[in-house]
């Protein structure tokens, strides 16, 4: 192999390792240039993506937390029976259009944080 093929090689690689270390995780979503991820406040996400067209109040779920551990964020909550202590979450979920040329994304809350980003179809003029 010549040094122009390596060259090229070492370039592919490393145009693929740069691709991979920006992309943004799955459970995350780009709102303009700010990121919107799990754990993140409902109040948060309306002031960074806009108003949503959407809106629904699906009830509430029942989470078990361990209250020596218990941090602020979702990820201490268990969708099992374990141990620790019981809380009623109220469950939402908001629907955002970015446009014609996008999908749209459907934001489930639990107790006013973030807990999925599900992708629907592609949106519609305003």
């Amino acid at each position: 192999m010549n040094m122009n093929g390596r060259q090229l090689i070492n370039r592919t690689v490393l145009a693929c390792v740069l691709g991979l270390w920006a992309a943004t995780p799955a459970y995350a979503l780009r709102c303009g240039n700010k990121l919107v991820k799990e754990g993140m406040h409902e109040s948060q996400i309306v002031r960074i993506c806009g108003e949503p067209v959407a809106t629904s109040t699906l009830g509430y779920a029942l989470r078990y937390y361990n209250p020596i551990n218990e941090r602020s964020r979702l990820s201490s909550y268990t969708y099992y029976q374990g141990y620790g202590a019981r809380r009623e979450l109220l469950v939402t979920e908001l629907l955002f259009n970015f446009g014609p040329h996008k999908l749209m994304r459907r934001m489930r809350f639990e107790g006013g944080r973030l807990a999925s980003i599900e992708t629907e179809g592609y949106g519609y003029r305003k």
